[in-house]
């Protein structure tokens, strides 16, 4: 490839890094991969013919989907050895992926953990298709399947994510609100204040990864919620602090003990009240949220 047909293969790359990104994010859960999955992705791309490629951005999306199909199947067998409960590397998302309802309900930590129970032909058609828009003839190019058996695909994990998909989500703004009565609850350890904010049947995730203390199974009503919690922080002599964010568009706290990170933990609002928690502890996880910008995702 000449300096100029590089140079060109790299502007279109850069156009679509960040769409190329969630595509591989969204399909695996993971930053850390999504990360190589761009890089074989470039790879490829740039032993490509431009001159022979109609729509550019659907064959990036085309060779990012059948790179992040091979990771994932590595990625379940991985993932059936963890220790405890799994949950999406967080990512520090810009306050605008919240207004775009879709895509922040989509990276949500909640739905992303409903993605984890399709097989993976099902969830890169799911989110191609529901997600990204990508018309079937192209999603069929990316997974080597026929449209028909595409559309068949797509219709049989729309119905299993609808049936496991969390309610509808409140406003950015009513999250927010309730996000901060949690927030002052846990820092001054209230367990009243946590009652009031939380619905009667939240569900805790907890991801340690085997690396730090985390429940081994999801803790389910407020009641064990705030017994587990208060036994938990009853151990712990360090100041809590915790820092308002934005992770996966919805609002989040950056959890730290004594001015150290201890963990992100992402929230569902519904109705005013918080039905679901999702605390990332697992250290592994965590790297970006001290080094990375927020990312725009689209």
């Amino acid at each position: 490839m000449t300096d100029h047909a590089t140079d060109r293969a790299t502007d279109t790359f850069v156009a679509h890094r960040n769409l190329l990104f969630t595509v591989a994010y969204e399909m695996l859960g993971s930053a850390a991969d999504a990360e190589d999955v761009l890089q074989e992705t470039w790879l490829r791309w740039v032993k490509v013919d431009l001159g022979q490629v109609s729509d550019q951005r659907a064959y990036l999306v085309r060779i990012t989907t059948r790179q992040a199909l091979n990771r994932l199947r590595t990625l379940k067998r991985r993932r059936e050895a963890y220790v405890g409960q799994w949950l999406p590397e967080p990512l520090l998302t810009t306050p605008d992926v919240a207004e775009d309802v879709e895509l922040a309900e989509s990276v949500s930590l909640a739905l992303m953990l409903v993605l984890e129970t399709l097989s993976p032909t099902e969830r890169a058609v799911f989110v191609l298709r529901e997600v990204f828009d990508v018309a079937y003839d192209e999603i069929a190019a990316a997974v080597d399947k026929s449209p028909a058996a595409v559309r068949q695909i797509a219709h049989r994990a729309r119905r299993h994510v609808d049936a496991r998909r969390p309610r509808q989500a409140v406003s950015p703004s009513e999250a927010r609100a309730a996000v901060e009565s949690f927030q002052r609850a846990l820092e001054t350890r209230n367990p009243q204040g946590l009652l009031d904010v939380l619905a009667p049947d939240v569900v805790l995730v907890s991801d340690g990864g085997g690396l730090k203390r985390a429940a081994l199974h999801p803790i389910i009503g407020a009641d064990k919620l705030v017994r587990f919690y208060l036994g938990g922080s009853s151990k712990v002599e360090a100041t809590i602090t915790c820092e308002p964010t934005v992770v996966n568009g919805n609002p989040a706290l950056v959890v730290r003990l004594d001015g150290e990170l201890d963990g992100v933990m992402a929230m569902r609002v519904e109705d005013g009240r918080i039905t679901g928690v999702y605390y990332v502890r697992n250290p592994e996880k965590l790297t970006r949220v001290e080094s990375e910008t927020p990312l725009t995702l689209r």
